[in-house]
């Protein structure tokens, strides 16, 4: 069996930090970088959404691994020039791994590929942004054409970027959130009304009761094991919810520590329930079903919350009576003690934070599960109390902030009247299309043209051989980006490669360098100024490109001043304060080093923006899944943030040098006649066309029988693009029915898990 480690960070850590940095971008650069990541003077890292402590408070060394290796990527000195492209055709640009394109550097002046061209060429910035309007105009209607971007955006490109579209006639802004928090965002608003969590960092240390659900820290949100490490010594309990047993949330050496660098440093989970996948909802559900049972204000329910602020109790009661207990453990895959011990940590604690990302996201059933989440929450009064909250954890530095300036696909009415009143200008009221109808209108050709800022939409969508013929015959592939990508190569039409500025990037404006804003996951705002050099005099800011893009799609007599907006950020913020709620003054409160938070009813007053008026309890009825059916996630390795792959290296689960894998209970490859270390294909088990993953190792791990994992993206190729949640099109990464073929003999060996309910084909 390969035991994954039970700790992470300490002074590997630092090591590889080190070295990832310094090898790619040198010393001086490095050292330039990682001085002001992440701290008031400087720039807001490129990794993960998890906030800053306040200026005073924070370490000289705000950074953890995961984000030394995205300024790796992004302060490397290599850069694919225009004599790269004349050296790689895009023949052999498409033969090449993703790591391979990660890797090659950043982009350093505009490039063309013409239809039927064997090259990229250079191109002028006067020719690439006039030849991008002029497809624009030319397209059949503004719906033929999608706008998509990544959350590393900052707020002022978001909000300039959303603009144009809406301009040019369509909401077709489809964002990495639908691919991600989704669920989340739709499941919030519904409850509390407002789909953004409601705790500060703050709350960790005042909290009694941490539980997390669905989340890897130590990999995907380093930072966090700090604010853990921090709760645990001021008296918190945590329960970590997850099929397997991350390093992270075991022991935590905090390598800015004696304890962490020569100790043992800090245990963190008190209580690991190890979950089937997609059993949270029946666990979650369980522990509300006892707590109304129980009846006792002692045991984790605040009556005084529920009578004022409330609604939907007594049916959310009738409901559960009305639930077996034995079928709930069945489907979490818990016995009943383990879950009654989790219970019992729940019901003691008068202040709780509930954390969750995507492998609660990730399922067909995710709104269901966020529900459950809320129901339990809202049970004990944990929301507008200190110590006590609720908090999606997000994924990309400014995903957040993207849809607070407005890049959704569904706009609210508020914010179209606002942008309508601002500039004269009326906003296309038809919903537009959000990630996955975005890919199935380009695979029928209802869409010909892709704007991407950012983002990799090719590699982190599903069903990766129809997202790749869906790009293919797109009339113009537009990237907007710092590095090469997979994305870029798909289109057989005309493609154009506008290279832009990172977030370490000096900004350079007339009177000095320029800041920009981002949002974190908790609702700060803050600024973001870079330090490095560029790596050309030829690479320009988002918002110059889309300002100029503006300036060219539309005529001189239009009523937004596109030109200013490449200026002057100010004009652009001036925009957002009197068209975004929360944004009064933006541009003097972003002058506070510390950034400036945004409201929030339910954590600030206790009220929401329901229906009702009131926090509203949910009603969910959790599936079965045959006992005999076999469930895969696809993950990131360490070694990876999002689609970036940096090497084939999962330190924390003791992988090295391959990503080719299959993890798998002892369970349930002894059920299938199976054997650690043997070659097997991985295929869909669900209706339409066959799925395969070829030639994946078999791993036995530590994980509950039923549930198996590969790596993301090379596993998106067996996740359906319909294969997604109910109410929200997010996809069911972590709930896709597989059975094994022992490679190259083609003998089923697999239980047919088709029975489960779970496709929505």
């Amino acid at each position: 069996m390969t035991e994954p480690k039970d700790w992470a960070t300490g002074v590997p850590a630092v090591v590889n930090s080190v070295y990832r940095t310094v090898s790619a971008a040198g010393l001086r650069r490095s050292a330039g970088a990682l001085r002001v990541i992440n701290q008031p003077e400087g720039f807001d890292c490129p990794g993960c959404a998890w906030p800053e402590p306040p200026p005073g408070e924070r370490h000289r060394i705000e950074f953890c691994e995961s984000g030394a290796k995205a300024i790796a990527h992004e302060a490397t000195k290599s850069g694919a020039d225009r004599a790269f492209f004349a050296e790689h055709s895009l023949a052999d640009l498409r033969g090449r791994t993703d790591q391979w394109l990660t890797s090659s550097g950043r982009l350093t002046e505009p490039m063309v590929k013409q239809p039927g061209a064997l090259h990229f060429e250079p191109i002028s910035w006067e020719d690439a942004l006039g030849t991008v309007a002029a497809s624009l105009r030319s397209s059949t209607s503004p719906d033929a054409a999608i706008f998509y971007t990544s959350g590393r955006t900052s707020n002022e490109a978001a909000f300039v970027y959303q603009l144009l579209a809406r301009c040019f006639g369509t909401n077709n802004l489809p964002d990495c959130s639908n691919l991600c928090h989704e669920p989340t965002s739709v499941a919030l608003e519904e409850a509390i009304g407002i789909g953004k969590g409601s705790v500060r960092l703050a709350d960790f240390v005042q909290a009694d009761l941490i539980v997390i659900a669905g989340q890897n820290p130590g990999s995907n949100h380093p930072r966090m094991l700090t604010t853990l490490e921090a709760a645990k010594a001021a008296g918190a309990r945590i329960i970590a919810i997850n099929p397997l047993r991350e390093a992270g949330l075991v022991r935590f050496k905090n390598p800015q520590t004696l304890k962490g660098i020569a100790g043992r440093g800090t245990k963190l989970a008190d209580l690991h329930l190890a979950v089937r996948l997609g059993g949270d909802q029946a666990l979650f559900q369980l522990w509300c079903k006892w707590l109304l049972e129980s009846g006792d204000i002692a045991a984790g329910i605040d009556r005084e919350f529920l009578e004022s602020s409330t609604s939907g109790l007594p049916a959310l009661a009738a409901h559960l009576s009305g639930v077996d207990e034995g079928d709930l453990l069945e489907r979490a895959g818990l016995d009943r003690e383990s879950a009654q011990a989790g219970l019992a940590m729940v019901a003691g604690a008068r202040r709780m934070i509930v954390c969750w990302a995507m492998g609660i996201t990730h399922h067909v059933h995710a709104v269901d599960t966020i529900r459950e989440i809320v129901n339990l929450a809202l049970l004990g009064g944990h929301i507008g109390r200190a110590g006590a909250g609720l908090c999606p954890v997000r994924g990309h530095s400014n995903v957040q902030g993207d849809r607070t300036m407005g890049v959704f696909e569904r706009p609210t009415p508020a914010l179209l009247d606002a942008m309508e009143r601002e500039f004269g200008l009326p906003m296309p009221r038809e919903d537009g299309l959000d990630s996955v109808a975005a890919i199935s209108a380009m695979a029928t050709g209802a869409a010909c043209v892709f704007v991407g800022l950012g983002g990799n939409l090719a590699r982190a969508a599903p069903d990766t051989a129809l997202v790749e013929a869906a790009f293919s015959s797109l009339a113009m592939n537009v990237g907007i980006a710092t590095t090469l990508n997979r994305t870029h190569l798909l289109s057989d039409g005309l493609t154009v490669l506008l290279p832009t500025l990172g977030r370490t990037d000096v900004d350079m404006g007339l009177s000095g360098p320029r800041t920009v804003s981002v949002e974190d996951s908790m609702g700060m705002v803050h600024g973001s100024t870079g330090v490095l050099r560029p790596p050309s005099d030829h690479v320009r800011s988002e918002v110059t490109i889309l300002a100029g893009l503006g300036a060219r799609l539309f005529n001189d007599e239009h009523p937004v001043a596109w030109s200013r907006f490449g200026v002057d950020y100010d004009v652009i913020r001036d925009h957002i304060s009197r068209v975004v709620p929360g944004f009064t003054d933006f541009s003097a409160r972003l002058g506070d080093h510390g950034g400036f938070e945004l409201p929030h009813a339910p954590r600030d007053r206790r009220e929401f923006d329901t229906a009702s008026g009131r926090a509203q309890f949910g009603i969910t009825h959790v599936r079965s899944v045959p006992t005999d059916a076999l469930l895969l996630q696809t993950m990131r390795s360490h070694d990876q943030f999002n689609t970036s792959v940096y090497s084939s290296n999962d330190r924390y689960r003791s992988i090295s040098g391959e990503r080719d894998v299959l993890f798998m209970s002892a369970t349930d490859l002894r059920r299938l006649g199976l054997q650690d270390g043997q070659r097997v294909d991985v295929v869909t088990d669900l209706p339409g066309p066959e799925r395969r993953l070829r030639n994946q190792r078999l791993i036995e791990f530590p994980t509950p029988p039923g549930s198996a994992a590969a790596y993301f993206p090379e596993a998106n190729v067996l996740v359906p693009l319909d294969h997604h949640g109910t109410i929200v099109s997010t996809p069911g990464y972590k709930s896709v029915p597989v059975r094994l073929e022992v490679a190259h003999m083609g003998a089923l060996v697999a239980a047919d898990s088709r029975s489960d309910g779970l496709s929505n084909a």
